[in-house]
C-alpha cells in the first residue's frame, strides 16, 4: 500500500497491538456484514486498516502458489508445507516470513501476530487447518472444496459465522465476468422458468489400486504431517504426493471435489440454490480406496419464493455427455433449461438457443458490479467488513451439495436429504461417509 506524502512510516507493531487491530478489524467487519453493506471500494483504499494485512499460509506449491501470487501484496508471516522443497522454494520470495512444517504450530504460534490465513492443501487438511485458524480469530481463505466432508463443511460455515472473521472459498472463476453476465440473463428471466440444469465435466480423477508395499519417504517430505488426520498408511512414491491425492477416497473426492464448486457454483448462484431434498448417483462399481472415473448424479432443490423446483445433473469422467438438450456441446459446461429457451454456459462465454430466437438478443443491464479479483474481495473484507461473494456460508453450502453426491453414489442409494440434521433419513449408512474420525490431535468437532 503506497505511504501518503508527509506521513511517517508505519512502526512494526507489538503482538498485543497486532492482537488488538485485529480485533477491531473483526469486530468491525461483523458489524458491516450483519448490515449486509457492500462498498466497491478497491482494497487498497479500505479505510478500517491503514497497514497491510499479515497472513499465514498453509501449502506453498502447485494452487497454493497461486493462491500466495493473490496475496503478495500484503505481508506474508508465515509459510507452512510438509515439503521442504516447496517451502524453501516459496521462502527465497518471503525472507521475513517464519517457516513451518505443521500448520497447527504456525498458527498456535504465530496467530496472535497475525490477520488472516490462506489454506491450498489438500482436502483432507482444509477442514482442521481452517478450524484451528478460524477459532484462533484469523480471517480465513481457503481452497475448493472447502472441506473434505459434509459435516466439515457446516462445522467451518457456523465457526467462521460464529468468529465473525471474513472468509472466501477459492472458486476463483466465481470473480470473472462471464458468470456474472449469466447469472444476471437468468435472474432477468430471459430464458423464463429453469426447472432443469444440466453440469459436466470431463475429468476422471479416478482409478488405481492400493499399493502393496510402501516406501520410505524422502527426505524433504514430513510423510506422517502429510497424512495428518487420515488413516495411516505407507508411503508410495508418485501415487500420493504430489499431484495423484484427488483419487483417493482418503484425501480428495474424485473429479466431483475438484471440479463440482467450480462448475455447479454457477447454477447455485443465478438460481439461489442451497440444499437439495434429493440426490441418487450412478458409476461404477464403487471402489473402497479410489473415486470413480466417471459418475452421474441427480439432485432435486425445492423451490425458492417465487422460482419452481429444479432438477440438476452433474455427469464427470468417461460419463460426460456429447448432447444437452438437443446441443451437441463441448467437454465442459453448464446447460440452463427454461421454458422460454435454454443456455450454455462456460468459464469465459455463454450462448443461448434456439439460435434464431435469440439471434438480435441484447444482454440485460448490468446489476452484478465487476470484482476487484477473488482475493482482492478477500483481502478487502478482512479490512473493512464489506461481504465477499464466496463467504464460508454460500461455500458451505455449496460444498455440502457437491459432496453429497459422492455420498449417495458410495451408498448406492436415493438419499432422502434432511439439510438441517444432515441425515439422509432413508439410508443410516450414509453417516460414515457424511462424518468421519480422525486421528489424535487433527479433529474436527
Amino acid at each position: 500500500m503506497k505511504k501518503p506524502a508527509n506521513t511517517p512510516a508505519l512502526r512494526k507493531p507489538s503482538p498485543n497491538a497486532t492482537a488488538n487491530r485485529r480485533r477491531f478489524l473483526q469486530t468491525t467487519s461483523a458489524g458491516i456484514l450483519a448490515a449486509g453493506v457492500f462498498s466497491e471500494l478497491p482494497a487498497a483504499e479500505s479505510t478500517s486498516a491503514n497497514s497491510k494485512l499479515k497472513l499465514l499460509c498453509v501449502g506453498t506449491a502447485n494452487r497454493a502458489a497461486a493462491d500466495i501470487d493473490g496475496v503478495k501484496s500484503q505481508d506474508i508471516v508465515g509459510l507452512c508445507d510438509v515439503d521442504k522443497n516447496y517451502l524453501d522454494r516459496a521462502a527465497s520470495s518471503f525472507k521475513d516470513a517464519k517457516l513451518y512444517a505443521d500448520y497447527r504450530e504456525m498458527i498456535a504460534n504465530e496467530a496472535d501476530k497475525a490477520d488472516g490465513i490462506v489454506i491450498g492443501t489438500t482436502d483432507h487438511h482444509h477442514a482442521p487447518a481452517s478450524l484451528s485458524a478460524i477459532n484462533a480469530g484469523l480471517h480465513c481463505y481457503c481452497e475448493k472444496p472447502l472441506t473434505h466432508t459434509i459435516h466439515e463443511a457446516r462445522v467451518i460455515a457456523e465457526a467462521a459465522k460464529a468468529k465473525g472473521v471474513a472468509t472466501q472459498m477459492g472458486t476463483q472463476i466465481h470473480a470473472e465476468p462471464n458468470y456474472r453476465r449469466v447469472v444476471e440473463i437468468v435472474q432477468a428471466g430471459v430464458l423464463g422458468d429453469i426447472k432443469e440444469v444440466h453440469v459436466w465435466v470431463g475429468k476422471g480423477w479416478g482409478g488405481g489400486e492400493r499399493p502393496e508395499a510402501g516406501q520410505m519417504p524422502p527426505e524433504n517430505l514430513d510423510w506422517d504431517l502429510w497424512l495428518g488426520g487420515a488413516p495411516e498408511r505407507p508411503y508410495a512414491a508418485g501415487r500420493y504426493h504430489p499431484a495423484q491425492w484427488r483419487r483417493w477416497w482418503d484425501f480428495g473426492q474424485g473429479t466431483l471435489g475438484d471440479m463440482g464448486c467450480h462448475y455447479m457454483d454457477l447454477p447455485f448462484w443465478a438460481l439461489n440454490l442451497r440444499h437439495p431434498t434429493s440426490c441418487e448417483a450412478e458409476g461404477p462399481e464403487v471402489h473402497p480406496e479410489t473415486c470413480p472415473l466417471g459418475l452421474k448424479v441427480k439432485y432435486k432443490f425445492p423451490a425458492r419464493g417465487d422460482m419452481p423446483g429444479v432438477d440438476l445433473t452433474w455427469y464427470d469422467g468417461n460419463l460426460t455427455p456429447k448432447e444437452v438438450a438437443g446441443e451437441r456441446v463441448p467437454g465442459s459446461g453448464v446447460m440452463f433449461v427454461g421454458s422460454n429457451g435454454h443456455m450454455y454456459a462456460n468459464y469465459s462465454n455463454y450462448k443461448l438457443f434456439p439460435q434464431d430466437k435469440f439471434s438480435d438478443f441484447t444482454p440485460p443491464p448490468k446489476t452484478i458490479p465487476d470484482s476487484i479479483g477473488h482475493h482482492a474481495e478477500w483481502i478487502k473484507a478482512c479490512k473493512d467488513g464489506s461481504p465477499t461473494l464466496c463467504n464460508f456460508d454460500y461455500s458451505g453450502a455449496l460444498t455440502e451439495s457437491v459432496l453429497l453426491g459422492n455420498v449417495a453414489y458410495r451408498t448406492g442409494k436415493q438419499l432422502d436429504w434432511d439439510a438441517k440434521t444432515l441425515k439422509a433419513t432413508n439410508c443410516p449408512e450414509a453417516d460414515q461417509y457424511i462424518k468421519k474420525e480422525y486421528r489424535k490431535g487433527w479433529e474436527v468437532a
